[in-house]
């Protein structure tokens, strides 16, 4: 079998490479993106520490089990990088969350309490089927005790996936459902039944389980930032392109 890791790849295959797979624009972007951030950190004097770097790696390590120093020095030799390049990746990695979170803290924080309503969430159940008649059969059926939403929506919903889960949508982003039913999921009680609404897919009915209030996790606070960067390194790439 041949040794990989001895056959020489030239810089030259490696960008004709990226060139017959489409791959080029985004490998070319995010090296823009790279300078960018480097650029805009020196500025601003925002620097990533030697021990910032080694409890990263160590965090790593952890996480991909890698106990002994020659577990780390197999992996990487395996993914064709040395430490040096693995520690450098680390630091790039460690730079560009430290110079989001100083650009963008505080317009993520405002941004969560400005569109408080687009985080809203309920654990709803729906189910649709093609029949008014029908829906308002169902209706009457569940309001009496007849039957159980599970049940109805397991015997009568059209789409497959969402009669095997029994109608159970699971937790849903207010977003993601159109406006004129939103307002009315999330202005009624929960438990109680809602319908039939008429749409494009059919008659459905609702049941909502709970209401989840908005909330600034860390998960969320995050993905607000990584937007925010994103935007404007695009933003900044495209200033850089047609100005130069």
């Amino acid at each position: 079998m041949t040794n990989l890791t001895k056959v020489t790849i030239t810089s030259e295959e490696i960008i004709n490479f990226l060139k017959t797979e489409i791959a080029f624009k985004e490998v070319h972007q995010k090296i823009l993106f790279r300078k960018i951030i480097s650029r805009t950190a020196q500025e601003k004097g925002i620097i990533v520490t030697d021990e910032e770097i080694d409890n990263e790696v160590n965090r790593l390590r952890r996480e991909k089990r890698l106990e002994k120093a020659t577990d780390t020095i197999a992996w990487l030799t395996d993914q064709l990088v040395n430490l040096h390049d693995w520690e450098e990746g680390i630091r790039n990695r460690l730079l560009a969350k430290k110079l989001a979170e100083a650009l963008f803290a505080e317009e993520a924080k405002r941004f969560f309490v400005q569109n408080r309503l687009e985080f809203e969430q309920v654990i709803l159940y729906q189910l649709i089927v093609s029949s008014e008649k029908l829906a308002q059969e169902l209706y009457y059926q569940l309001e009496e005790g007849e039957i159980s939403f599970p049940d109805a929506a397991y015997l009568y919903d059209l789409d497959d996936n969402r009669k095997y889960k029994c109608g159970y949508e699971g937790k849903v982003y207010r977003l993601t459902i159109p406006p004129d039913i939103a307002t009315v999921i999330f202005s009624t009680p929960p438990k109680q039944l809602i319908g039939p609404i008429k749409t494009e897919q059919g008659y459905h009915l609702f049941k909502v389980e709970e209401f989840i209030p908005p909330e600034l996790t860390s998960q969320r606070y995050e993905e607000i930032i990584n937007s925010m960067f994103q935007q404007w390194l695009v933003a900044e790439v495209d200033y850089m392109l047609h100005s130069s």
